[in-house]
């Protein structure tokens, strides 16, 4: 029997990988075995690379040769599996989707389960909150499931590096399992902590089938390089020197539209990756990323679990991560199947800042959770989430989670549309949160440690990740020379200066009050100009010195927006004034670099406009309606205003709201088009 159980996994290996000399990895058939032979529960903690999906595939045919019910599979990386579904289908194996973008297809889908077609159902963990799901799909696919994989389940766990609460919700589905279904859960990446958190959620008699987590071959570097145009710099001239291609990790969706730009204007074949592009443009980069159509894809996260490309020349971080096992995860895509590949991470100074907003805003403000709890059951209704991001001045992202976090522990739940309260005893978790947050510190810290380590770097890694060894890699820049040092051409150093000080960005107009109703299209902005993005390494860092430190623009900055509006502006029909926003703060800065600009263009300057209402910082406000009623009635015009097309000036912008109160107000008192120039955008100061 043993030996039949083997040749028969081994035809489907096979049959999976279109090799008739494919051989099992170690652990690979034992895991295999547990779950089919014994219906036991087993977790995968195996490498990047390993083959965690031909276990559950190959055990997925297995069992339903065997008369069992078809495999239920969570992952939040559904349109990552492509590749591997398309390899389980010459085995047999046929695998579905319900998701948010095939709500048409769900009868379908449904009826296909009930006739026995489907051998894989996959959704994501957010599925599992959708009332419909809930209601109608998850009864009676828990009922009958064969088999349950729960993918990248360090997810479940608060101490892993990338907790979503609705993981959380798996608990349910494991309740609903009939007696004797086994159960997977894999990852890449779990230290002893994750391992104990996620093997306690996952039940009793839990086999942890746990392998190594080194990579031959992979060289291990680190570089200080403070200012982000020496990393530009150093990335145009080590790149085509590494060969292949490869990722460059960045932690900010701009970050990563900045570093390909600066790459492509070097002759290299750069595309950006990021949360923020649609799932079409999505796939298309993953192809010619695996067709090596690319040089470098410059990635968020967003290009994390689930990519597989066996032949990645090298993965860079052009910022730190924020803890080992998510820095392991990354870095660990390089050289799967080559003998030599580079994983290199350079530390920037804004490293720390970033991090410190992912940290601070992980865990919903204790007050913030109490206050919505108590409205909610105060009131005794149901609000939708645009009337409970106004009451309580909070960014509509942060609110979301904060609901999906109180949903999950049961607090609230929607209702249609609307949010209300259960009666669920409930409070927050304050002891939790701490916790959480201390180890998040902890493992910034780990970050630095590991930057400064002496010894080997994979080895040093491996013990943070409690993959203890003492042999060292031979590979990285502690046990060989660190090739990858060298003396920046400063001409490229200046030339990456120049080119984060020459990009700008467009201000919008709003055509919408808050109230939905349409701004008059004689009361609107123009689309005006941002010289730059706060704290962007060229202008926005010196707009940020000048506004802290010295509380006056300098006359680079007005050298600077000079050559943007005369030059490359030039708006139409051109301004024949200035304007600016009246200051919050003590003194004029703004008032000053108005009165400058416009005698540098050769126009007149008038102070027209006056605060009459005090307010507080607009960065202080979370959304766009706290935004509008801070400024609203804030500003008047007086005296005349002369006719024609105005530049107005300001130094931040964030909301527009100050901008399109205002340039409503001066088109009311007679202005013709008004044209708003900004120094610095701070919007989304974290992305």
């Amino acid at each position: 029997m043993s030996d039949n159980f083997e040749a028969e996994a081994h035809d489907l290996l096979r049959r999976l990988t279109g090799d008739n000399h494919s051989e099992f990895r170690p652990q690979q058939l034992e895991a295999v075995r547990s779950l089919v032979e014994d219906r036991g529960r087993v977790f995968l903690v195996q490498r990047t690379g390993w083959g965690k999906s031909a276990v559950y595939f190959i055990a997925t045919r297995m069992l339903r040769d065997r008369g069992a019910g078809p495999t239920l599979l969570v992952s939040p990386l559904l349109a990552l599996m492509r590749n591997q579904i398309a390899a389980a289908e010459r085995m047999g194996v046929h695998a579905v989707s319900i998701n948010h973008a095939n709500r048409d297809d769900w009868n379908d889908i449904e009826s296909r389960l009930d006739a026995g077609e489907v051998d894989v159902l996959l959704i994501s963990p957010e599925r599992l909150a959708n009332e419909a799901f809930q209601r109608d799909v998850l009864p009676e696919v828990g009922s009958k499931a064969g088999l349950l994989v729960v993918d990248e389940v360090h997810c479940i766990s608060d101490w892993g590096h990338d907790f979503r609460p609705d993981y959380q919700r798996i608990g349910r589905v494991l309740d609903r399992l009939p007696r004797g279904v086994p159960v997977v859960g894999c990852t890449a990446t779990a230290n002893d902590r994750v391992v104990d958190d996620v093997a306690g959620q996952l039940g009793d008699r839990l086999q942890v089938i746990r392998g190594p987590l080194h990579r031959e071959g992979l060289g291990l570097h680190v570089l200080d390089l403070p200012a982000p145009a020496e990393r530009m710099a150093w990335l145009a001239t080590a790149i085509p020197r590494l060969g292949g291609s490869g990722i460059v990790y960045t932690l900010t969706v701009a970050d990563s539209r900045r570093v390909a730009d600066w790459l492509r204007s070097r002759g290299l074949n750069a595309a950006a990756y990021h949360a923020q592009l649609d799932t079409a443009e999505k796939e298309e980069l993953e192809r010619r990323l695996l067709g090596n159509e690319v040089d470098v894809v410059v990635a968020t996260v967003a290009l994390g679990m689930g990519f597989d490309k066996p032949d990645l020349s090298f993965v860079i971080h052009y910022q730190a991560p924020a803890s080992p096992i998510a820095y392991y995860q990354q870095v660990g895509r390089a050289g799967r199947r080559l003998d030599e590949s580079w994983g290199v991470l350079l530390r920037g100074r804004e490293d720390g800042d970033i991090q410190d907003f992912f940290i601070q805003n992980a865990f919903p403000p204790p007050d913030l959770a109490g206050e919505v709890v108590a409205f909610l059951e105060e009131s005794g209704e149901g609000f939708l989430l645009r009337e409970l991001e106004v009451r309580f001045n909070v960014r509509r992202n942060r609110l979301s989670h904060l609901l999906r976090t109180l949903d999950v522990e049961g607090a609230v739940e929607k209702v249609g549309s609307r949010w209300r309260r259960t009666l669920q005893p409930w409070s927050y978790d304050l002891e939790r949160a701490e916790a959480v947050t201390e180890l998040r510190r902890a493992e910034q810290e780990q970050m630095r440690g590991y930057a400064s380590f002496e010894g080997c770097r994979m080895q040093h890694l491996r013990g943070l990740l409690d993959d203890r060894v003492d042999q060292s890699c031979g590979v990285c820049d502690r046990c060989t020379e660190p090739s990858l040092t060298f003396d920046l051409d400063r001409s490229l150093v200046a030339a990456a200066v120049e080119a984060l000080r020459s990009g700008f960005l467009p201000v919008e107009p709003r055509k919408k009050w808050p109230d939905s109703t349409n701004i008059p299209p004689d009361h609107r902005l123009e689309e005006g100009r941002v010289l730059s993005r706060w704290g962007d390494g060229g202008w926005g860092d010196e707009v940020r010195r000048c506004k802290q430190e010295d509380g006056q623009f300098g006359d680079d900055l007005l050298d600077a927006s000079i050559e943007l509006i005369a030059g490359r502006w030039r708006p139409d029909p051109a301004p024949m004034w200035v304007a600016h926003v009246p200051s919050t703060s003590s003194g004029e800065p703004v008032a000053d670099f108005a009165h400058r600009l416009a005698d540098r263009l050769g126009l007149p300057c008038k102070d027209v406009l006056e605060r009459v209402r005090p307010g507080v910082p607009q960065k202080t406000m979370h959304n766009s309606t706290s935004q509008f009623g801070n400024v609203d009635g804030a500003f008047a015009v007086r005296g005349p205003v002369p006719g024609g097309p105005v530049l107005l000036v300001d130094d931040v912008v964030d909301s527009r709201w100050t901008l399109t109160i205002v340039g409503a107000a001066l088109r009311e008192a007679g202005s013709g088009p008004v044209y708003p120039f900004v120094l610095a955008d701070s919007s989304g100061r974290s992305t």
